[in-house]
């Protein structure tokens, strides 16, 4: 009997699961000789002494890494605030019943999802004159909030239409039928994504450096340039990277908690209600 699990490909034999440890193994060794050589490399550069180290007991180093770090979550939270409403105002455009409006909506996001993220940001800071952080933000925003605007349509494109149509049927406007029927249906089929693209995002941040905007990366940079030793850029990385990797994991972690959520039964936690047993002569 063909099992769900198995009914799109061929259960394993004996020879194939063998086969499949093998190249497990074999896997793992080569992650482990890859960290080994670069262990190893870090060792034979002199990376983990003293001298390389010292920097970062000094208050006012700290104190500048603390800065940019709170540089780039403001860079990032102005993103949000502004990239989520970006999206859903085009996505709701995409989606309208006017030609011109659903035209101009698509030129916008298709342009701006096309356009190069680095380009948008120095043509926002270089022609336009703007200040570091919001030409960041704004470039983060029109990048991110173009693609959000695409997960929001997908999200609420793939509502089954019977939803729609019974909703209509009910006399409902077409604004009440994306308020109270289809968002609130898409959203746990869209959380997740939009998780993930924050994750992008907050990664992006890191190129405000390249405008002098005062983020985590900028400061790091400063560190390093004023450092008097060889290779001083692998100590700062090592600080740096592990911050970074920790924030977009705390975000991702967060994508798959909503992923869960959203794939629990909606009628998960509902009272049960009891089966109805023969009814006994002489009762009523």
């Amino acid at each position: 009997m063909t099992t769900e699990s198995s009914a799109l490909y061929d259960v394993p034999g004996p020879k194939a699961l063998a086969r499949h440890r093998l190249y497990g193994l074999l896997a793992l060794l080569v992650i482990a000789a890859v960290v080994g050589w670069v262990i190893w490399m870090l060792f034979h550069t002199d990376q983990f002494t003293y001298q390389k180290w010292t920097a970062f007991q000094y208050k006012g180093v700290q104190e500048l890494l603390l800065r940019g770090l709170g540089n780039t979550l403001k860079a990032f939270g102005w993103t949000v605030l502004f990239a989520l409403p970006f999206g859903a105002l085009f996505a709701a455009g995409r989606l309208s019943d006017h030609r011109p409006v659903r035209l101009a909506s698509t030129v916008v996001v298709e342009f701006f999802r096309a356009m190069p993220l680095l380009v948008m940001i120095f043509f926002i800071f270089v022609a336009l004159k703007v200040e570091p952080l919001w030409a960041l933000v704004a470039g983060l925003t029109l990048y991110n909030g173009s693609v959000l605007a695409e997960v929001f349509r997908a999200g609420v494109l793939a509502v089954p239409k019977g939803q729609q149509e019974a909703a209509f049927a009910l006399g409902l406007r077409k604004t009440q039928v994306m308020t109270y029927v289809l968002v609130p249906q898409a959203t746990r089929a869209m959380a997740p994504t939009i998780v993930s693209q924050l994750v992008v995002a907050l990664k992006d941040t890191s190129l405000g450096f390249l405008i002098t905007y005062e983020e985590f990366l900028h400061a790091g940079k400063l560190i390093a340039t004023n450092l008097d030793y060889d290779l001083p850029f692998i100590p700062v990385v090592m600080v740096i990277t592990p911050i970074y990797i920790g924030m977009c994991l705390l975000l991702s972690w967060l994508a798959k908690w909503l992923e869960r959520r959203g794939r629990r039964s909606p009628r998960e936690g509902e009272t049960p209600v009891a089966v109805a047993g023969p009814v006994l002569d002489g009762q009523g």
